[in-house]
């Protein structure tokens, strides 16, 4: 045989050994990804051809499977439509799945491990296998209620979100996120159709699919007085103690002063913590924060929950992910070293402290739970899919101590305040004591102010049922009353629907 054919037959050689190599590489280690791939038209087929199980909240099932004479046999649906969507998220035939139907998507689609006595006893049957049930702690009416206040909130915004929990477990009661979507169009089983309503969206400037209440960070004003206050209050300060006050104070390295919302609050050179909180004192805040240092400020938000990134409540957030971290922010000059000036700005909720909806809410949780933050969480149990098995109960669990049950009692003292002879007076409601923050922030030269409020519900017997956070973004002059209706609004209807969660 001459060179050239010895060459030819060297190649070839070659060829076929990468050739065997790659079948090799995709049998033992890409298969699975190639079986289960989104693409793989005979896995969508055949995950169909299962009903998928409900997703449910107090005893409503708001995302259901119905049977179609299409080529894959069943459509998901979503009753609730838009209410739900930012929990619920969707299913969709080419998209990437989303919420509580990607977090819980084994256990809905009946392959999980855990189900697979109930797949062979069907096996041996004939029975139709099914997939599992997943059953939220959600209040459908503090649900409803907080998706409607939202929508028809008398400011007219158009962008906000609420979150409710109870602060004794973290058991999620309401989340809701405006504006929201209809995640039925989503779930079609007309490619093109879902795609294009999936773009609509996502071209959206008002941002629909963005979870709010999870992701969005923004400067929380005077709600974030609570945290100033428990450092404060950590630090030698009493309810009681006189602060300084008056109507403007300029920080030492600024020509720019900060005053009052308005005249009338808190006029006077000294004023206690209490009526600072009570009144929402900026220049009596601004004078405590620096006075405090930023050191203590900071590490006080952190223990509270600013700063952390370990927050994986995969089933509260659209995409799987983690909750968008809280900040306060460096409050420092340029040279490294603390500028009195944003340590002020900082001490009112200004600046660069950054809040989520959700840290909010842990907040009011943690001062009305005697100082116990509890880890959020939304599945309350799985169900297999003859609703007889119980797959799964949870169980709650602590996530951090910012405070202790002294200075925990101390912010409730001054909260309840706030709502009884303050700002927060529109959150009251018969039966339960109720205390909270408002919170007026700046969103830009040419927008208006934020509306925040955050607060809790203890009933009779000084039990915390309901802690939330309401925000209005640019909700103008009047939004954190506004907002402080609405959650006052949204824990009455979570206390009455107390059996739903």
């Amino acid at each position: 045989m001459n060179a050239p054919l010895r060459r030819v037959g060297v190649v070839v050689m070659v060829l076929f050994g990468l050739l065997f190599a790659n079948l090799n590489w995709i049998q033992a280690y890409k298969a699975d990804e190639y079986r289960n791939s989104d693409y793989n038209g005979r896995v969508q087929v055949a995950e169909y051809e299962r009903r998928r199980g409900n997703i449910e909240a107090g005893g409503t099932a708001f995302a259901t499977s119905k049977e179609t004479d299409g080529k894959l046999k069943y459509q998901r649906t979503y009753p609730g439509g838009a209410k739900y969507a930012h929990v619920l998220g969707y299913k969709p035939v080419n998209l990437a799945d989303t919420g509580i139907e990607r977090t819980e998507n084994d256990f809905l689609a009946g392959t999980s491990d855990a189900l697979i006595a109930s797949r062979i006893k069907d096996m041996l049957t004939g029975d139709e296998t099914g997939g599992g049930n997943v059953l939220l702690t959600l209040s459908k009416r503090a649900q409803d209620t907080a998706y409607d206040q939202l929508r028809n909130n008398r400011n007219g915004v158009k962008k906000g979100a609420a979150i409710a929990i109870d602060p004794r477990t973290g058991a999620v009661q309401a989340l809701v996120s405006m504006p929201s979507f209809d995640p039925n169009p989503l779930a079609s089983h007309d490619t093109g159709a879902a795609s294009a309503a999936y773009n609509k969206l996502e071209a959206d400037p008002d941002r629909p699919l963005t979870n709010r209440a999870l992701a969005e960070t923004l400067p929380p004003g005077s709600t974030f007085k609570i945290v100033v206050a428990a450092a404060a209050l950590e630090n030698g300060v009493t309810k009681e103690t006189q602060i300084p006050a008056g109507a403007s104070w300029t920080p030492p390295t600024s020509g720019t002063p900060i005053r009052n919302a308005a005249a009338s609050i808190c006029p006077e050179s000294q004023v206690t913590l209490m009526d600072a909180v009570t009144e929402s004192c900026n220049t009596g805040f601004a004078q405590l924060g620096v006075r405090l240092g930023a050191d203590k400020l900071k590490e006080k938000a952190r223990q509270f929950g600013f700063e952390q990134d370990d927050l994986t409540v995969g089933q509260l957030n659209a995409d799987g992910s983690s909750v968008a971290p809280s900040r306060t922010g460096a409050m420092q000059a340029p040279g490294g070293e603390t500028d009195p000036a944003a340590l002020a700005q900082s001490s009112i909720g200004q600046r660069d402290v950054k809040m989520t909806p959700l840290q909010g809410a842990l907040i009011a949780a943690a001062v009305a739970n005697d100082g116990k933050q509890m880890r959020p969480y939304l599945v309350k149990q799985l169900l297999g899919p003859d609703r007889t098995s119980n797959y799964y109960n949870a169980d709650p669990r602590e996530l951090r101590r910012p405070v202790s049950s002294q200075v925990a009692s101390d912010l409730r003292d001054m909260m309840v305040s706030v709502v009884e002879n303050g700002t927060g007076r529109s959150a009251n409601f018969d039966g339960y004591t109720v205390g909270g923050k408002t919170g007026t922030a700046q969103s830009g030269p040419d927008t208006r102010d934020h509306g925040w409020f955050i607060g809790f519900a203890l009933d009779r017997n000084g039990t915390p049922v309901s802690a939330v956070c309401v925000l209005l973004e640019e909700a103008g002059s009047g939004g954190s009353a506004e907002a402080a209706r609405i959650a006052g609004r949204i824990m009455q209807a979570a206390v009455v629907d107390s059996g739903s969660r």
